[in-house]
């Protein structure tokens, strides 16, 4: 099972959502950057479960840092770091060990292992996430050294638009959340993540372009159904001079090339263009609800099942913190690389 990613700025996780606790090893990390337990106390809390409109089960996701640091300072060594777990129900499950829960990885886990935890679906589970986010903490204190953020946002629930507005503040998203859950439903939801402040010639052309990393980090979360970049979709309805982003040079004393639109969501050609990066992940509804569904046990037998226990009714919201993250270890990794994209730069590096 790959359980590793990154390539300079390597992430490691590991653990279940029911079993003793999940934790990470990053290995690349730069020796001096400021590193504290409190650190991650923000970050984990927008993932941590509890609350309107996630799953019930409380748990306090503090993260312990075991190896790495010294006196809340990297030193350059692999950091590792573990989260303990200590809400979990594993009961809750039982009715579920010898049967396909639909949309799950269920039925997928057993065929390539011939085993599977079925304790609310093992590393399948999106609390495996909380392994992701601990890691993303630390990346983005490394872009916050050279003045790149990331944000991302709830901007749909359904078929409600909650681009313009906080979604919690949004009645009609809130209502449908609520509503769902009220019939043992959930339904799907989107996100908008933004890299803000990254210089132009970011990222490779070809097979390891910034998009597709970008992209390929976003589809590991748990749910996410598609990407897009930019104009995206919408593009294929456009003619070119309606798509190109145009370009111009500042007036100022920068002289600065700048874009005129950003239809690219920018990234051209692989590369960071020195524009915002945006792009949009779509996820599914959660797959457990509280409905009757039609599914099947280990003996071929054609049965209903209905999940019990604490579940998320939608996965947005609890999601965007694993997308900064995902995003930071990527934007960590194409930074790194790029000191070596020319002699200049490994001049630059080298004698400072």
């Amino acid at each position: 099972m790959s359980s590793v990613f990154g390539s300079i700025f390597k992430v490691s996780t590991f653990g279940e959502s029911h079993g003793e606790g999940l934790g990470c090893i990053i290995d690349g990390c730069p020796a001096g950057l400021a590193l504290d337990a409190k650190d991650f106390l923000h970050d984990m809390a927008r993932r941590r479960p509890g609350g309107s409109f996630a799953s019930k089960r409380q748990e306090e996701d503090d993260v312990e840092i075991l190896s790495g640091v010294f006196e809340k300072t990297t030193t350059g060594t692999p950091i590792a770091l573990i989260i303990k777990n200590k809400d979990q129900r594993s009961q809750d499950y039982d009715d579920l060990a010898n049967v396909f829960r639909p949309g799950h990885a269920d039925y997928t886990y057993l065929a390539k292992y011939g085993i599977r935890d079925h304790r609310g679906g093992g590393r399948s589970s999106g609390r495996e996430t909380a392994a992701r986010v601990a890691a993303g903490v630390v990346a983005k204190k490394i872009l916050f050294e050279i003045d790149v953020s990331i944000h991302a946002h709830v901007s749909a629930i359904g078929h409600v638009d909650t681009m313009d507005t906080d979604f919690t503040d949004n009645k009609a998203a809130s209502k449908l959340i609520k509503q769902c859950f009220e019939e043992g439903n959930s339904i799907g939801s989107k996100i908008t993540c933004i890299i803000k402040g990254l210089k132009p010639g970011i990222g490779t052309p070809v097979f390891d372009k910034l998009s597709a990393d970008l992209a390929k980090a976003m589809m590991t979360i748990g749910g996410a159904t598609g990407i897009d970049f930019g104009a995206g979709f919408d593009a294929v309805g456009r003619k070119a001079s309606e798509n190109n982003d145009g370009f111009k040079t500042e007036k100022d004393e920068s002289g600065r090339i700048r874009k005129t639109g950003n239809n690219s969501g920018g990234i051209m050609g692989g590369i960071s263009d020195g524009s915002d990066i945006y792009f949009n992940i779509a996820f599914k509804p959660p797959s457990s609800i509280a409905l009757p569904q039609q599914t099947v046990d280990y003996n071929g037998n054609n049965v209903q099942l209905r999940i019990k226990g604490r579940h998320d009714p939608v996965i947005a919201p609890r999601a965007c913190v694993v997308a900064e993250a995902m995003a930071a270890i990527v934007t960590v990794n194409h930074i790194f690389h790029s000191f070596s994209d020319s002699i200049s730069c490994v001049k630059r590096a080298y004698f400072g």
